[in-house]
């Protein structure tokens, strides 16, 4: 079988067109038979051998996930763990069920107010998933629709996956994210539903994918950051219109950093963040998203620079790299076809903002470098 290049699954891999035509777990499953040399790949230690990575591919891949879930969406568990079955299709095009352990995650979307549906965390035994897509994974985060009755929700969704894919453009030191479409079977009974979500790598991935490890710490002082990371993430959360997070500081009780992780080489400063949860940026847009209230903003979509002027010498070079990717940037805005129209436009309109600020001079100046702390 003459297989589908990346680029050519792309371009027929609209959600609507898909499933009026029923075509969308054929077309998947031949995208995924893509040969594994194709696929980005790591090398894993417990393997013993390289394998290839859930996160070297942007394809959306189709699974289901078969759990009591009624029991989770009412109890929300944060500990203990629910039974379930995890299908999807293998790299040769056949189908594979595993065995699975769901519950909820996360803090704000985990909370019934916020979210009907809330974020999970997928637990799965590595030697069942061994030698497929999903090789090497252990738990994964899972980043759901968050409201059953509201379709919208999805274009959210996928606007905070395009923010991730931002990152990833601007460096390596970032998390990988792959989308996909869930087929979620409650075994309790209730009506089964399809809707889109993304899994994020684990933090011991990326450290391990960057020659790093992670770091479990309290508090920490800007002087412990790697500059030109801080200067890349703060930057980016600029772009993105997002001042819920901080390098520093972690919730009460918590290890640092509030929306951020860290991992370092020999666990030692400087640290590198890594930014995560998007949710309340000016990019996502989501209807709950407020403004940090240190800031006496009426939307999330006003942007403020969160930098440390320590850094401004930097910020020329930070400026640089966005101008440089730019064209990388916003395609993968254009190549993202389950973007609605009106998404797309609004996401497009947003990132014009940023760059209309960091392409003249005296505007970066006033907006960045005299917003710096």
């Amino acid at each position: 079988m003459r297989l589908l290049p990346e680029s050519r699954c792309h371009k027929f891999a609209t959600r609507k067109a898909l499933l009026e035509k029923g075509l969308i777990g054929k077309l998947l499953a031949v995208c995924l038979a893509i040969p594994l040399s194709a696929v980005a790949q790591i090398n894993d230690p417990e393997a013993g051998q390289f394998v290839a990575r859930l996160f070297g591919s942007h394809l959306p891949l189709q699974v289901t996930i078969a759990a009591p879930l009624t029991t989770l969406i009412r109890d929300r568990p944060e500990e203990e763990y629910l039974d379930g079955t995890f299908t999807f299709t293998g790299d040769e095009g056949d189908e594979r069920t595993v065995d699975l352990k769901i519950r909820t995650r996360g803090s704000y979307r985990r909370m019934e107010e916020h979210c009907d549906f809330p974020p999970i965390r997928l637990n799965f035994r590595k030697k069942q998933v061994a030698d497929t897509v999903f090789s090497g994974q252990d738990k994964l985060k899972l980043v759901t629709h968050c409201q059953n009755k509201k379709p919208y929700y999805e274009q959210l969704l996928l606007r905070e996956f395009l923010a991730y894919r931002i990152f990833q453009v601007m460096t390596d030191k970032s998390y990988g994210v792959r989308l996909l479409q869930v087929n979620y079977v409650d075994t309790e009974g209730a009506r089964p539903m399809t809707k889109l979500a993304f899994v994020i790598e684990e933090d011991e991935h990326v450290a391990r994918r960057v020659g790093m490890e992670t770091v479990r710490i309290g508090d920490i002082t800007t002087e412990d950051l790697d500059r030109r990371q801080q200067n890349l993430v703060n930057v980016f959360q600029y772009l993105i219109g997002n001042t819920d997070f901080s390098l520093t500081r972690g919730e009460p009780g918590k290890d640092c950093c509030h929306n951020a992780d860290l991992m370092s080489v020999a666990g030692v400063p400087p640290f590198t963040p890594l930014p995560y949860d998007f949710d309340f940026s000016g990019l996502v847009n989501a209807p709950y998203a407020e403004p940090h209230p240190r800031y006496k903003f009426r939307s999330v979509r006003h942007r403020y620079f969160m930098g440390l002027c320590r850094n401004n010498e930097l910020l020329p070079d930070t400026i640089q790299q966005f101008l440089d990717k730019k064209d990388a940037i916003y395609a993968i805005i254009d190549e993202h076809e389950m973007l609605e129209r009106r998404s797309r436009w609004d996401v497009t309109a947003y990132l014009n903002g940023f760059y209309k600020v960091v392409s003249a001079p005296k505007h970066a100046g006033s907006s960045l470098l005299a917003g710096c702390f």
